[in-house]
């Protein structure tokens, strides 16, 4: 018994529980306990014993917390991001921490390919007049996406991902991104080219990068002016990549003749999807950007989505596989996805 490994994990619901109890049943080697707070929600003293400590992003597994956590060997971070931990410490004491670099790419592709489609074929109105028992056809004629133009700034996992699917709609597609992956551009016949004639030369355009500083605001009031009149914007990645006021604008004066939203401004704050299905995410408003997005929910020309785009069951079962995978790599010595 002493011989065991002890594996702590935090932040987890019933169902996570219940579901990575399953997964190392024959895993005799590992003693596993199961917390549903963070870390320092608990009697620290009481976790010296632990040699492996697995968390979401609200542990804030600092230089204190780590000082009382005296035999810890590993971290098994259940996110993409890892600045909720002191990597300086966990380096001086030869701590490995893994992290869970990709999980919802063909999640998160698949629900903006929902977007394109729901635009281009009118559904929300479709549906909505269906339902009345209102089975008139005016004002619901789409189009074809076949032969069209698509813009994706960002060819990312889930960029590429959203390049296949549209590549075989029979679709011509043009990037912008700051790493050309040849091998893909060759593959599908995409053409890497600058911003400013994407948003001139494309009849969707469709965002696919993280949220820094870099890219705050990428679509604004000056560039916006750019975009091919009638065009359709989608954005499945962060809200703050794009101005509200400045897409308030270009859908009034025709610029964008429809926008498929997952995210809005006011998200930016969000460093992990997951964070929205916790009770302890906080949203921190701006009156205007609320007054602006709630003009945008209330335009017809407009279908937003509660930034559900990551929220499929088996991408939230991907986070806990790599997590498990992380912890059993670790066990047998060929440690993978660390993040130093």
């Amino acid at each position: 018994m002493a011989n065991k490994t002890k594996v702590a994990f935090f932040e987890l619901e019933k169902w996570e529980e219940q579901y990575i109890s399953t997964r190392l049943a024959k895993e005799k080697a590992l003693t596993l306990e199961f917390h549903n707070t963070q870390v320092k929600k608990k009697d620290i003293k009481s976790l010296g014993e632990i040699d492996i400590l697995a968390a979401f992003i609200y542990s804030s597994l600092d230089k204190d917390t780590l000082e009382k956590l005296g035999k810890l060997k590993m971290i098994a971070t259940m996110s993409t991001g890892f600045d909720h931990i002191d990597l300086d410490v966990c380096a001086k004491r030869q701590i490995k921490v893994s992290n869970v670099p990709f999980y919802g790419e063909n999640t998160v592709a698949e629900h903006t390919l929902a977007l394109l489609l729901a635009l281009s074929r009118k559904l929300v109105p479709s549906v909505e007049r269906a339902r009345t028992g209102n089975f008139s056809l005016d004002g619901l004629r789409g189009f074809d996406l076949q032969g069209k133009t698509i813009g994706l700034v960002g060819l990312g996992h889930i960029g590429s991902k959203f390049a296949e699917m549209v590549s075989s709609l029979g679709m011509n597609i043009l990037v912008y991104d700051l790493k050309p992956n040849k091998l893909l551009a060759k593959k599908l016949k995409l053409k890497y080219v600058a911003l400013d004639y994407l948003l001139a030369n494309s009849d969707i355009i469709s965002l696919h990068v993280p949220y820094n500083k870099a890219t705050h605001h990428l679509i604004n009031s000056k560039n916006i002016k750019l975009i091919k009149r009638g065009a359709y914007l989608l954005n499945t990645s962060r809200g703050g990549l794009v101005s509200s006021s400045a897409l308030l604008k270009a859908l009034d004066t025709g610029i964008l003749a429809g926008v498929g939203l997952d995210v809005l401004e006011e998200e930016g704050f969000i460093k992990e999807e997951k964070e929205l299905l916790s009770k302890e995410f906080n949203k921190k408003f701006d009156l205007k950007t609320v007054l602006r997005n709630h003009l945008l929910l209330q335009n017809p020309k407009v279908i937003i989505t509660p930034h559900n785009a990551f929220n499929s069951q088996e991408a939230l079962l991907r986070i806990l596989d790599t997590t498990i995978e992380n912890i059993l790599a670790y066990q047998k010595k060929k440690p993978i996805n660390l993040v130093q």
